[in-house]
């Protein structure tokens, strides 16, 4: 869907919503002597049930996770449909299997794939976080996509505690509804396994945790924030250096402010317990590159994309030497990387990228519906809040992550993670200015800002309803297709995909092919690529006792087929 497609698209939605919110206060106003009533009862409730916070924050955690339950059970278990998805998972079997790496294969030329590193050890080249708690669901479930339901949950719980420091229980109680039924946060995050709530649950931890070191420090306030840093050293390691440097700027000039505490208390209850934690992040994160890479400070990160990789992570940065490709597909990837960061060497380049990557982000803010006036109107009181001296740092710390985030040659929606709690703070505090509004009539604030959270909440949960009627599982890939043909029975199978296109839309995005559990010889189905004839009669002796394919173009050229393996 684009950003912008006047005047079908956007008009129709914003008619609809403008319409929905019109009528919505209207009758609020008409009514406002039972409304105002029922309203105060709700707000009582909810500052109630959030300053029990145990209470809240279980119940937002158990209703999260069977919401998220309910979407993968009724709308079908989510395949994995991108190339990033395949590394997570193999990060998730490794570590289910109690593994931190595996081996190198000796046939490893045959499994080279997109975000896989096969030298010096078979691994995702993706940092950790994520292939745990996919590894947790494996575990305790039996499906990785268990692991996602835990890390919606936990994000969900981690943004309403670290919003219980900014604001009202009220109010962080609704923000935390709001993230809950969010599209994206519930259902582009939460609903696949590429990642994106284990860094909000890192962010959320750190935020809360810095706004609580500076109204009472303490080596518990301290831990969290640490925990939070960890966790995103993890996940987002580039975006959580960002959001984590003006955390550190501003506890440092709090400690050097009037309003410092002692400075033995500091050291005691502030410095030592981030200190701790933060040195045993470094010695654990070191020990799993060594195992990975072989060298504590060589990411498995940095090392796949010196083996295979052209364009740089950063704009500034030079790009590499094209390495020596030995897949067609490896080569159409890569290129297709460099010849986009190549396009932001010139200023027009630069300027068109940064209105893409702005727009992503946008459109992700917006629950991918292109604009809702529920969620943008609210943002106009931006401008006051500035004058609140405990929202300029969130405002600040945001611009400042977007603008690391415009530096990255490629942009993701969950590059932004890290600072997705501070955006759902900012929206709420958007909508208390508003609630607080008296200009004309006593009750006018607090009705506009209900209307809007009613709807918001009302289009987020059509959206949700409508993944589970809409959503009818059918794979963006071939692979589940072709793994349905082999059936479910105990026959082992090696499936060889040639070189060279085996789908019509091979020059867009080409799909991918070669994935592999952890244990790729004790797997089931294997897939491998063809190579020369005599690296696939090797390949076909270390796999003799399987029934072998070639993985073949169908009549339609529509769904490749599979046709016995004859070596030429």
């Amino acid at each position: 869907m684009a950003f912008i497609d006047f005047p079908e698209l956007v008009f129709k939605e914003l008619a609809r919503e403008a319409t929905a919110m019109i009528s919505l206060f209207m009758v609020l106003v008409l009514c406002k002597r039972y409304v105002l009533s029922w309203f105060r009862l709700v707000e009582r409730r909810l500052s109630q049930i959030g300053k029990r916070k145990t209470l809240s924050l279980v119940t937002i955690a158990i209703l999260a996770m069977g919401v998220s339950c309910a979407l993968s059970v009724f709308g079908k278990i989510p395949y994995p449909r991108i190339h990033d998805e395949f590394s997570y998972l193999l990060a998730a079997d490794t570590f289910a299997r109690g593994r931190l790496t595996n081996p190198p294969h000796p046939l490893w030329p045959h499994f080279e794939s997109m975000h896989i590193l096969q030298q010096p050890t078979y691994a995702s080249k993706y940092p950790p976080a994520q292939g745990l708690i996919l590894a947790l669901g494996q575990v305790v479930g039996g499906h990785p996509i268990v692991g996602v339901w835990i890390s919606t949950a936990l994000a969900c719980a981690s943004v309403l505690w670290m919003l219980l420091a900014w604001v009202p229980p009220r109010w962080a109680l609704l923000g935390a509804l709001i993230v809950l039924f969010h599209p994206g946060v519930l259902l582009s995050w939460g609903q696949s396994y590429w990642g994106g709530n284990v860094a909000v649950i890192g962010g959320a931890l750190l935020f809360g945790g810095f706004r609580r070191l500076l109204r009472h420090p303490s080596v518990g306030n301290a831990l969290w924030a640490s925990a939070g840093l960890a966790i995103l050293a993890n996940s987002r390691p580039y975006e959580g250096l960002v959001a984590a440097l003006p955390v550190a700027v501003a506890l440092l000039a709090w400690m050097a402010g009037g309003e410092k505490p002692p400075f033995h208390l500091a050291i005691k209850r502030v410095i030592l317990p981030i200190a701790f934690v933060l040195a045993s992040t470094a010695g654990m994160m070191g020990i799993y590159n060594s195992q990975v890479t072989g060298h504590p400070l060589q990411m498995p990160y940095i090392v796949h994309e010196a083996s295979y990789a052209i364009a740089p992570f950063l704009l500034w940065q030079s790009p590499r030497p094209v390495p020596e490709y030995r897949h067609e597909i490896l080569r159409f990837h890569h290129f297709r990387g460099f010849a986009y960061y190549a396009k932001q060497q010139s200023l027009r380049g630069v300027a068109e990228a940064t209105l893409e990557k702005t727009k992503m982000l946008w459109k992700f803010y917006q629950g991918s519906r292109g604009i809702r006036l529920s969620l943008t109107l609210p943002l106009i009181v931006l401008p006051w809040l500035w004058k609140n001296r405990s929202m300029r740092f969130p405002m600040l710390v945001c611009a400042f992550v977007v603008a690391g985030l415009l530096m990255e040659t490629w942009g993701n929606a969950h590059y932004a993670a890290p600072i997705a709690p501070l955006v759902c703070l900012l929206m709420i505090s958007a909508l208390r200015q508003i609630y607080s509004w008296r200009r004309y009539a006593p009750f006018e604030g607090r009705l506009i800002a209900w209307s809007f959270l009613i709807v918001i909440l009302a289009s987020f949960v059509v959206d949700d309803l409508s993944y589970i009627r809409n959503h009818s599982n059918k794979p963006s890939t071939d692979r589940p297709f072709i793994m349905k043909q082999l059936g479910d029975g105990d026959d082992r199978h090696l499936i060889i995909v040639p070189q060279g296109p085996l789908h019509p839309n091979y020059g867009k995005r080409p799909q991918e092919w070669v994935y592999n559990e952890a244990d790729i010889d004790g797997a089931r189905v294997v897939w491998a690529r063809e190579l020369a004839p005599s690296q696939n009669w090797q390949l076909l002796q270390h796999f003799k006792d399987r029934k072998a394919w070639l993985l073949a173009n169908s009549d339609s050229d529509m769904v490749p087929r599979l046709v016995p393996y004859r070596l030429q």
